[in-house]
């Protein structure tokens, strides 16, 4: 099993604003002009992009949102958990890991809008994962939750959303 340290450096990662670390590791040839995509989206975008994740157990992502639907994808290290809330307010967890007995899976799938966050349970552990986004991501696509707002929306989720926000 890889070093933490070691994996940051062979992939080259670097930091996430929403924590962890990361690094873009696909950018589609293909453009998707405007004029095809939902009004969500402010102009042209990529038809996907993809990064390597990698968070510890001593840091979590931070509940955002982005304009396209994002697909997970385990690699290796503990089991990830994904928690998703819809605009609704409905609260879907994924795990992700090698522990399909207990539950885990290799994939999971947040659409469009959905605010979500992730953290790895397991003491002293990380897990590695790719992220694909389709229609292409660009960081104007997204937003970090702020932590009163999203209270604010979502107060049945209050415990979750002080956990995986960061104060202001």
């Amino acid at each position: 099993m890889h070093k933490l340290e070691n994996l940051i450096q062979d992939l080259g990662l670097l930091p996430h604003p929403e924590g962890g670390w990361y690094k873009e590791v696909y950018r589609s040839e293909d453009r998707l002009l405007k004029a095809g995509l939902p009004d969500r989206f402010p102009g042209d975008r990529v038809a996907s992009t993809g990064i390597y994740f990698l968070i510890s157990s001593d840091n979590f992502s931070a509940f955002h949102r982005i304009r396209g639907d994002e697909g997970w994808h385990f690699y290796a290290g503990k089991g990830l958990v994904v928690y998703d809330i819809s605009p609704l307010g409905k609260l879907s967890i994924h795990r992700l890991g090698p522990d399909l007995a207990s539950g885990e899976t290799f994939q999971a799938w947040i659409p469009a809008g959905h605010w979500f966050a992730s953290r790895v349970e397991q003491t002293a552990g990380f897990a590695l994962v790719g992220c694909t986004v389709a229609p292409g991501f660009e960081f104007e696509d997204f937003d970090m939750a702020e932590r009163h707002a999203l209270l604010d929306l979502f107060p049945q989720h209050s415990t979750l959303i002080m956990e995986l926000t960061r104060p202001a």
